[in-house]
């Protein structure tokens, strides 16, 4: 079969497309056809070296969406899946490849609502959002949620979650009009704080939308310049949970209002996820997918063997044009 491949990290010149041989699913596991896989930026900085997990030779790629060739008693084949997480790309072998072998608790049946190639970009975002939000964070009903990056697609992912199932207030962060304009369209974002320059500081709009009891839950994505600012919106006793460290992964804050405030400061990796907890995460969304409460912030822009490289060096590049899903023709 063909599947990118890498031998050793350092490059995106090192990503390549190969021919390998199938993989042999391992008892409990299942062989999938993948119909579609998404392309995440940790993909690119999987091959750049930056995830400390992978074990090379490899083959990339988190989430998947296809059709079970090889299947067991829970999951046949012919049957419909998608899945993400564990370690795949990084101490086993991804979904950028025509098959891949999974263990059976990190897939579910795919949601009837969403395509092959839709299906194939909600994995990361999603997980990354609810295992952060609903249980790191435990964003109880009534708080309010301040998410940084909220145009991006975990940020995205968050709003929506926070709105409709823990049922908070949500709060939104806008760069640019551009922006502002898209989230004043959304029903999941009830406020929007400018970080414009000219707007006044982030914790002064919080006190004024908070009318001075601030901010519940923090889910920072942009961290740097961002990150003590939004430590100074948090309500006594609040939570920030950072997954990012961009642009440089030291960051300075008073340790006395830290401390004095009850805060408490909360780091996410989704790559120690298990399988199994990726696959259980997935499987409290699916009814909110189904009904299309939940959903992919755009749809993905397909891209095969002979593009898909040209979209690992924008994504490495920073300069991604589109969502991008693999899909292997």
């Amino acid at each position: 079969m063909k599947a990118l491949r890498f031998e050793k990290t350092g490059s995106i010149d090192e990503l390549q497309i190969r021919e390998v041989p199938l993989p042999i699913p391992l008892p409990g596991s299942l062989l999938i056809e993948v119909k579609a896989a998404g392309l995440n930026p940790s993909d690119a900085e999987n091959v750049l070296g930056r995830m400390r997990q992978t074990k090379p030779p490899r083959t990339p790629g988190r989430d998947f969406a296809g059709t079970i060739v090889a299947g067991t008693k829970a999951y046949a084949a012919g049957t419909e899946v998608f899945g993400s997480g564990g370690s795949l790309g990084f101490d086993c072998d991804g979904s950028h490849a025509e098959f891949i072998a999974v263990p059976a608790e990190a897939v579910r049946p795919k949601p009837l609502a969403l395509t092959f190639e839709q299906a194939a970009t909600v994995g990361v975002p999603y997980i990354t959002a609810s295992h952060a939000i609903m249980e790191v964070a435990a964003l109880q009903e009534g708080e309010t949620i301040l998410i940084t990056g909220t145009t991006g697609a975990v940020g995205d992912a968050a709003a929506r979650i926070a709105k409709r199932m823990a049922k908070a207030k949500v709060i939104g962060t806008a760069r640019r009009h551009t922006d502002a304009v898209r989230l004043k369209l959304l029903d999941y974002v009830d406020a929007i704080a400018d970080l414009s320059s000219g707007a006044i500081s982030l914790p002064e709009q919080i006190q004024e939308e908070t009318e001075g009891r601030g901010i519940d839950v923090v889910f920072d994505l942009v961290v740097g310049p961002l990150f003590e600012s939004c430590l100074k919106c948090l309500a006594l006793r609040g939570r920030q949970v950072a997954i990012a460290s961009n642009p440089d992964p030291r960051v300075t804050f008073n340790l006395v209002e830290f401390y004095h405030n009850e805060s408490r400061l909360i780091g996410v990796d989704s790559i120690q996820l298990s399988f199994e907890n990726s696959g259980r995460i997935l499987g409290n969304l699916l009814p909110y997918f189904e009904s299309g409460e939940l959903g992919p912030l755009e749809d993905p822009v397909p891209v095969g063997f002979a593009s898909v490289l040209s979209a690992y060096r924008e994504l490495a590049e920073g300069v991604a044009k589109a969502k991008y899903v693999f899909v292997p023709l």
